[in-house]
């Protein structure tokens, strides 16, 4: 909804720019077409600024590229991209209008979060790192790690003491310390409670009381009641 929100408010932007160059050399819109239906990524250089953007030729099309579409983050002089070679998607193609939208965020956003995952991916349970937090749900907070990593706390993870919720002990932007408890399906699970003081003890008492062939219930289902605990086990 956002992207078609933003679309819409550059219509007039776009429009201004497409005005102020025309089409070299022979057009190709049936292969653009092509490379929009299957996303196709192109590399392409950066050889005009304009109103809002920066264009570039494609198939014998000048195709512009909204600023907002060149990074993830803000573009603050679009000068600097001026014979850059970049990774572009086709976005638009409309040739009664003569126009061709390009935009190199959904592959950057791709690369980041592949990056992101690998990061994950190569994080150790028993690690124990600093964070933020980002966010307070019912359920958990979830915590900054940096580099684009974040993690849950689970609400029964936050204090040995028990949390009715997380808003009552931990405010967003608060610096705390986490250890990594789990690491699945690209998620981090973290716990603040694994670094209490006598944490270690509840640790090994717990697994000194349960029977051998218990399973560990899923942390989302972890609760800090006696009541909760032995209701998973089976003798």
């Amino acid at each position: 909804m956002a992207d078609e929100t933003l679309t819409t408010m550059q219509e007039v932007d776009i429009d201004n720019s497409f005005a102020t160059f025309k089409d070299e050399g022979e057009a190709n819109w049936e292969k653009l077409k092509q490379y929009q239906d299957e996303k196709t990524a192109l590399r392409v250089t950066v050889d005009g600024v304009v109103n809002k953007g920066v264009v570039s030729n494609v198939e014998g099309v000048r195709g512009f590229i909204p600023a907002s579409r060149l990074a993830l983050g803000r573009v603050n002089d679009l000068n600097e991209y001026l014979g850059k070679e970049i990774e572009v998607r086709v976005r638009e193609v409309n040739k009664d209008k003569g126009r061709l939208i390009l935009s190199a965020v959904e592959l950057l956003r791709a690369k980041a979060n592949e990056e992101r995952q690998a990061r994950i991916a190569d994080m150790k349970v028993g690690t124990v790192v600093d964070g933020k937090v980002e966010s307070l749900q019912p359920y958990g907070a979830f915590i900054d790690l940096g580099d684009g990593m974040s993690g849950l706390v689970h609400v029964s993870q936050i204090s040995r003491n028990r949390v009715k919720s997380p808003d009552a002990v931990l405010s967003v932007g608060q610096e705390v310390k986490v250890k990594v408890i789990a690491v699945k399906d690209g998620k981090l699970s973290l716990s603040m409670k694994a670094l209490e003081q006598g944490a270690e003890e509840d640790t090994v008492r717990e697994e000194t009381s349960f029977p051998k062939d218990y399973k560990l219930p899923k942390s989302e289902d972890l609760g800090t009641s006696l009541g909760s605990l032995l209701k998973g086990i089976q003798l």
